[in-house]
């Protein structure tokens, strides 16, 4: 009987103890700094479930996203494309959004409404979030299409342009088709990101035609098949946004205010990418080793990425490479040859993983105020 007792004092015991540290986020959660003005929200806003050519239900996909402490997500089922209507017939094409929204209701994940709008080459692929009623969008014509997407204050982007199923070569085209719905205000972003591709093409026309930075996972499996099993983060959309709300990141999608992640890949415009490497870089000590004149600074990396980084400066480093890498949540030591002791060291590093343009690495700029 005491054994029993004990047994079941233990059991509870453990219950208890589960209760109060269960969390949703998984090892690989996702954690970006905020910048100055502003928070780094955690998006992917493309991905599929069985309402149209995906395979899993869209609770799963809500799940996942806890899992990795992402901020905003959103369903993009094709409409136009829906292999499963046999076994999942559902005339209402906003379905698996209100699905997704009834199981995200108890948590603090953002659900955007959204459709892909699926159609041959010129024109293309391209997700409308932020949509009231993807019903309507579902149309014929693919210029009433994005025209309806706009009555519905849509914000639109252009799916994996460089796609090689729609562009053998692998290289984005932009079509005329694609011009006028910039023109008419219809077409306000570009997949640079999709799935494993980068492609610098895709962020050379984001620059020449202002179209905002994305990155998504694409994703039609399981996350955790296609990515965190094989010791990848999904692609994500980093949104700097006022507020943690649907307006607010709705706003910042179309003011621009993004950066393309993924794994140790940052892309973006420079007045983002920059302040957000900074931020995710914090300088613990700097100090000089007793009677030299080399400085030793401990660094730490608090974001999710690896990052990689070359000297800028015109110091050279003491038993270090000027490449070098700090990995997502450690610290490193660097050892810079002075000349004179300073008590203030203008710390430059390119960080290489970063683009800013095609080629282009942005610099970061730490003033460290020396012990």
């Amino acid at each position: 009987m005491k054994k029993r007792s004990l047994f079941i004092i233990l059991l509870f015991s453990c219950i208890a103890f589960y209760g109060q540290n269960h969390t949703h986020q998984g090892n690989l959660a996702l954690s970006y700094p905020n910048i100055p003005g502003y928070l780094s929200l955690k998006a992917d806003l493309h991905q599929h479930t069985v309402f149209s050519d995906g395979n899993v239900w869209p609770s799963i996909r809500v799940q996942e996203s806890l899992r990795e402490n992402l901020d905003a997500i959103s369903l993009t089922e094709h409409l136009e494309y829906q292999p499963h209507l046999e076994d999942i017939p559902h005339p209402d094409r906003n379905r698996a959004y209100h699905l997704a929204l009834e199981e995200a209701q108890d948590h603090d994940l953002l659900i955007v409404p959204g459709s892909e709008i699926t159609r041959s080459e010129p024109i293309g692929h391209s997700n409308a979030v932020f949509i009231s009623d993807a019903n309507k969008i579902l149309n014929d014509a693919p210029e009433t299409a994005f025209s309806e997407a706009k009555k519905q204050r849509a914000f639109v982007f252009w799916n994996h342009p460089a796609w090689h199923a729609q562009s053998p070569t692998g290289t984005p085209i932009m079509s005329d088709f694609q011009k006028e719905r910039i023109k008419n205000g219809e077409l306000h972003g570009i997949e640079v990101i999709n799935s494993l591709d980068y492609a610098e093409e895709s962020l050379a026309l984001a620059l020449e035609y202002n179209l905002t930075v994305m990155g998504t996972s694409d994703v039609h499996g399981l996350i955790a098949w296609d990515y965190t099993e094989k010791g990848d983060h999904r692609p994500i959309t980093l949104v700097f946004a006022k507020e943690r709300t649907l307006p607010s990141l709705r706003e910042a999608l179309f003011a621009g205010r993004t950066a393309a992640i993924f794994n140790d890949l940052m892309v973006g415009r420079a007045e983002y990418l920059e302040p957000l490497i900074k931020a995710s870089v914090e300088v613990l000590s700097a100090s000089y080793i007793e009677d030299t004149a080399v400085l030793e600074l401990e660094l730490k990396n608090i974001c999710s990425s690896d990052l990689l980084f070359e000297n800028q400066m015109p110091y050279t480093f003491y038993t270090k490479a000027p490449i070098f890498e700090i990995k997502a949540g450690e610290t490193v030591v660097l050892r810079i040859k002075t000349l004179d002791i300073l008590t203030e060291l203008n710390l430059r590093l390119a960080a290489l993983g970063a683009y800013t343009a095609p080629k282009q690495h942005p610099v970061i700029s730490w003033k460290v105020k020396v012990m």
